[in-house]
């Protein structure tokens, strides 16, 4: 793990909700700061906004169902958004998607209401999503497939999935390095097979480090063939648009 000074930090509670756009080679750290913590997150190209992550390229591409280091988040054009540079959690859920309001009152009651609770009121994914995309001129046809780091599911031999919650420790940290100037948007809400009965959304310590993209050798552009080309085609893009 890096032992540089982050050049920017912040601590997004459970149920809370963050975007920003991150410059090309910066690298993300997330920490689940008290255990069981989910991420929904979603990557756009900042310059390009039709541009995004894209679940089944990413998934296809590298033939996987889950994301670890040193595997990469692939976008609908063919390049690399983001590499998983370090992962001490070793499994995060790329299939799931995020709650919305009424899978939130199925799962929790309907006595979390704004007018109950106030600032302290049930949030779900999907509104949290809207709220963030709306800042950058995006709305609900821009939602695609998001992950969800810190989630691990897995499915059985009829494609049953399951939550899987014996792994999940407080201090656990994801790195992403992206690759293009790149907008974040996420989410804090409770991941949607989450089984605990109760709403209790964890916070989520967020750190951005300076740095490079991916050189010739790095360990994510040669986990995968299907990630050298697409590096390739993210290096083309920056040749040509820079």
């Amino acid at each position: 793990m890096r032992e540089i000074t982050p050049i920017y930090q912040t601590l997004i509670p459970g149920g809370g909700m963050w975007s920003q756009v991150v410059g090309r080679g910066k690298t993300l750290r997330f920490t689940d700061l008290e255990g069981g913590a989910n991420v929904s997150l979603l990557l756009y190209n900042a310059d390009q906004l039709v541009e995004r992550y894209n679940m089944p390229d990413t998934l296809k591409g590298q033939h996987v169902f889950f994301l670890t280091a040193p595997l990469c988040l692939h976008s609908d054009m063919g390049r690399i958004l983001a590499s998983v540079t370090h992962d001490t959690r070793g499994w995060h859920d790329t299939v799931c998607g995020c709650t919305d309001a009424r899978l939130t009152v199925e799962k929790y009651g309907s006595q979390g209401t704004y007018q109950a609770c106030r600032n302290d009121f049930f949030r779900n994914g999907r509104e949290n999503f809207l709220i963030e995309l709306a800042k950058w001129g995006l709305g609900p046809k821009d939602l695609v497939p998001n992950l969800n780091l810190f989630s691990k599911v897995v499915a059985d031999g009829e494609g049953n999935l399951t939550f899987d919650a014996r792994e999940v420790k407080a201090g656990d940290v994801i790195e992403l390095r992206l690759e293009m100037k790149t907008l974040v948007v996420l989410n804090t809400c409770p991941h949607p097979l989450d089984p605990t009965p109760s709403y209790a959304p964890k916070p989520v310590g967020l750190e951005v480090f300076p740095g490079l993209p991916a050189g010739p050798e790095d360990p994510c552009r040669l986990s995968r063939p299907e990630n050298a080309r697409a590096f390739i085609n993210t290096e083309n893009y920056h040749l040509l648009r820079d």
